[in-house]
C-alpha cells in the first residue's frame, strides 16, 4: 500500500474517485441515514480499491451496470483516527454502487432533537466533515488529495428543508426511479424496502449538484426548519426559521457583497457563483466552516455591531485559498489557513481600515505566542509542515497554521513589496486552482517566481523549523500600542479610565484581555468587571477572555457564569480554554469536579468533534 495521507487508507496506486452520486434517506427517530453512493473512478480498475469509512454499515456493493454483488471486506476493528478500511475487489470497473447506512455515532453528524433547537418544534441535523469526518457520512477516499464532484438527492420530512455545499436544483415529491438499481429488502440487505420508505407520504426530495471538484471535507448539508433573508445579489443568510435570529444575522452580514467585491479585486473572480451563509444552532463546534456556496457559521459571531463579519471575511477568503487551492493533506494545513488569514486581513483592511486589521494581527500574535506554550512539550506542532502520523488532527488543531502561516506570507510581502506580492498571489491562485498541493510545491513556485527569495528569507526555518522565527513581526499601529500599554498598566494596578475605552468594541477588549497577566488578584478581577461588566458581554470573545482570567485567578465568583457559558455554546474556541483552565494545574480539585459535572450535563448538546476534544483534555489532566 502506498498511502497519500496519514489520515486515510487511500492508496496512491489506485485511481481516484472523480464523482459521487448520493441518495440519502433521513430517518430522524433513529438518527440514521440510509443511503446509496455511486462512485465513478478516473479510469477502469482491476484489483483492490481502498476506501475510508467510519461508523458505517455496508449492506452491499454492486456493479451499477449489472447489479451483481462485488466482493468487499471491512477491517474488523476501527482505527481510532482513520476509521475502518473498506476494500472492494474490482475487475475492469470504472464505477461501483455502495448501499450503506450511517450510525447515530457518526463523527460528522449532529442530530438535534426538537428541544435542542431554537423553535423546539422540529429536529435538525448538520455535518462537520473537516478534517477527517466525511467518511462517517459516505464511503470515500477521504483525503484532500482526492477532489470530487457530486450530486445528491436528500429525502427528508416534508415540513423540513435542506441546504448543501452545492447548487440547489429542485424540491419535489419522491419517485421510485430516484432509487434505480436499489431493489427490495432481500436484494439490498437493508432489512427493509428502501423504495417504499422513499416514496412514503409526507416526504420531499431536495436535489443538489456540485460540478466543481472539491475535497471531501467540504461536503456539507443541513436539514431542518429553515428560513432565509436576502442580503445581497449572491448572498442569502439562512438559519432556523426564527425571525429574531434571521433579522440579527441579516444586519450583522449586510456588508457581505462589498467584501466579495473587494476580495475579487485582490484575488480574482469569485468562482463559486453563490456565497450563502447558514447560521447553525449554538452547538456548531467552529466559528465558521468554508463550505463552498454555503458557509456554516456559529451564532456567536452575531455580535450586534457587524464585527462578526470578520469571520465571514475569513470564510470568504477560503473561496480562493483552501477551496480553490487545497492542502494535499493535513500536514500542510497552513496552505489553507495561513493564506486565508492573510487574505482575510487584506479584505478587513480595505473594508474596516488599517487599525482594525492591525488589531486582528495583534490578537493573532498573542494567540500564536500562547500556542508555543501549549506545545512546549511537543514542538513538532509549532512547525508549518509537520508530521501527523498517528495523530488526530482534531487534537492538535491550533492557531499555528493560521498565525505562523500568516506571518510567513507577511514576511514575504515585506521583502518584495505589496504590489509584487499581489501579482504573485494572483498568479499562484490561477496556476493551482482546483488542485491540491503540498508545501514543497508552493516553495518551488515561490522560488521560480521570486528569484533568490531563499537568500533573503530562511524558507526552511519558516516551514520546517519549530517556534516563531526571529523575523516574525508584531503589528505596529497607534491603537494596538495604546491597548497593549493599558494592559501593561493593569499589571501595575491601574485600570483603564472610561474615557480611554469609550470607543472600544469587542476586538479592543479582546486584545486588552489577551495582554493581561495570566493570573491576577481576585480583587482586581472583581474591580475590572464591576466597572466594565465584561462577564455580561454579548461578545463571546470578550466574555470568554474575561472568564479565562477569572478561572486562572481562582476568582470563584464567576464559576456560575463559566458553567452557564459552557452549557449554552459548543464552539471549541471557547470550550477548550474554559475546560483546560478548570482542570489544568495543581490544587484544582474543586474545579475538576465542576468541569466533569458540567461536561456530563452538557455533553449531548456538543457536536461529536467537540465531545472528543473535551474528553482528550480530561484524559490528559483529570
Amino acid at each position: 500500500m502506498a498511502p497519500v495521507d496519514p489520515h486515510s487508507f487511500t492508496d496512491s496506486t489506485h485511481p481516484l474517485t472523480t464523482h459521487i452520486a448520493l441518495t440519502l434517506y433521513f430517518h430522524f427517530p433513529s438518527s440514521t441515514i440510509h443511503a446509496t453512493a455511486l462512485l465513478t473512478l478516473q479510469t477502469p480498475h482491476t484489483g483492490q480499491l481502498s476506501l475510508d469509512t467510519r461508523s458505517l454499515t455496508i449492506h452491499k456493493i454492486l456493479d451499477p451496470e449489472t447489479l451483481t454483488p462485488l466482493p468487499f471486506t471491512l477491517s474488523s476493528s476501527e482505527h481510532q483516527i482513520n476509521g475502518r478500511h473498506l476494500t472492494v475487489s474490482l475487475n475492469n470497473h470504472s464505477s461501483i454502487l455502495i448501499l450503506y447506512s450511517t450510525s447515530p455515532s457518526s463523527s460528522a453528524l449532529q442530530w438535534l432533537s426538537p428541544p435542542q433547537t431554537f423553535k423546539k418544534i422540529h429536529p435538525f441535523v448538520y455535518t462537520q466533515c473537516q478534517s477527517v469526518h466525511a467518511r462517517s457520512v459516505f464511503p470515500c477516499q477521504d483525503t484532500p488529495a482526492a477532489r470530487v464532484c457530486y450530486s445528491a438527492k436528500l429525502n427528508v420530512p416534508r415540513q423540513l428543508s435542506a441546504v448543501m455545499s452545492a447548487r440547489h436544483c429542485d424540491r419535489r415529491d419522491p419517485v421510485g426511479s430516484d432509487l434505480d438499481g436499489v431493489l427490495t429488502k432481500e436484494a439490498t440487505g437493508f432489512g427493509f424496502d428502501l423504495k417504499s420508505l422513499w416514496c412514503e407520504e409526507g416526504r420531499i426530495v431536495e436535489e443538489f449538484v456540485m460540478d466543481q471538484p472539491i475535497p471531501p471535507y467540504l461536503f456539507a448539508f443541513a436539514v431542518g426548519e429553515l428560513g432565509f433573508r436576502e442580503v445581497g445579489p449572491r448572498t442569502r443568510v439562512y438559519s432556523e426559521a426564527v425571525d429574531g435570529v434571521l433579522d440579527a444575522a441579516a444586519r450583522e452580514f449586510a456588508g457581505t457583497e462589498e467584501m466579495i467585491r473587494q476580495a475579487e479585486r485582490l484575488f480574482g473572480e469569485y468562482d463559486w457563483e453563490r456565497f450563502d451563509l447558514l447560521v447553525l444552532p449554538p452547538s456548531f463546534p467552529y466559528g465558521g466552516m468554508e463550505n463552498p456556496r454555503m458557509v456554516f457559521l456559529t451564532p456567536t459571531v452575531i455580535k450586534g455591531d457587524a464585527s462578526g463579519a470578520q469571520v465571514v471575511a475569513h470564510e470568504l477568503a477560503h473561496s480562493w485559498t483552501g477551496n480553490l487551492i487545497t492542502n494535499k493533506n493535513n500536514e500542510h494545513f497552513w496552505l489553507n489557513e495561513g493564506f486565508t488569514t492573510y487574505a482575510e486581513r487584506r479584505i478587513v483592511e480595505v473594508v474596516k481600515g488599517e487599525d482594525i486589521a492591525a488589531l486582528n494581527v495583534g490578537i493573532g500574535w498573542r494567540g500564536l505566542n500562547e500556542e508555543m506554550e501549549r506545545f512546549k512539550d511537543n514542538m513538532e506542532f509549532t512547525k508549518l509542515k509537520n508530521n501527523q502520523e498517528g495523530v488526530d488532527p482534531d487534537d492538535i488543531y491550533s492557531q499555528v497554521p493560521y498565525e505562523k502561516g500568516f506571518q510567513f506570507l507577511w514576511r514575504i510581502e515585506r521583502q518584495i513589496g505589496r504590489p509584487a506580492f499581489d501579482e504573485f498571489l494572483k498568479k499562484y491562485i490561477a496556476t493551482f486552482k482546483f488542485k491540491s498541493i503540498d508545501t514543497e510545491t508552493f516553495l518551488d513556485f515561490l522560488k521560480a517566481n521570486v528569484p533568490e527569495i531563499e537568500k533573503e528569507i530562511d524558507l526552511q526555518q519558516w516551514t520546517e523549523g519549530t517556534g516563531i522565527p526571529p523575523d516574525a513581526h508584531e503589528p505596529v499601529s497607534n491603537l494596538y500600542t495604546k491597548i497593549v500599554s493599558l494592559a501593561n498598566d493593569f499589571k501595575l494596578g491601574r485600570m483603564p479610565r472610561e474615557d480611554e475605552v469609550a470607543d472600544w468594541k469587542g476586538q479592543e477588549w479582546e486584545l486588552y484581555l489577551e495582554n493581561l497577566p495570566k493570573a491576577v488578584e481576585a480583587s482586581q478581577v472583581l474591580a475590572l468587571d464591576a466597572r466594565y461588566r465584561l462577564s455580561e458581554s454579548k461578545d463571546y470573545e470578550v466574555k470568554v477572555g474575561f472568564l479565562q482570567l477569572a478561572i486562572s485567578s481562582r476568582c470563584r465568583d464567576y464559576y456560575g457564569e463559566v458553567e452557564k457559558t459552557l452549557k449554552e455554546v459548543g464552539r471549541m474556541k471557547y470550550l477548550r480554554p474554559l475546560y483546560s483552565g478548570l482542570v489544568h494545574g495543581a490544587g484544582k480539585d474543586e474545579e475538576k469536579i465542576l468541569a466533569k459535572r458540567v461536561f456530563a450535563e452538557a455533553r449531548e448538546c456538543y457536536h461529536p468533534i467537540a465531545q472528543g476534544v473535551v474528553e482528550a483534555i480530561f484524559a490528559k489532566h483529570v
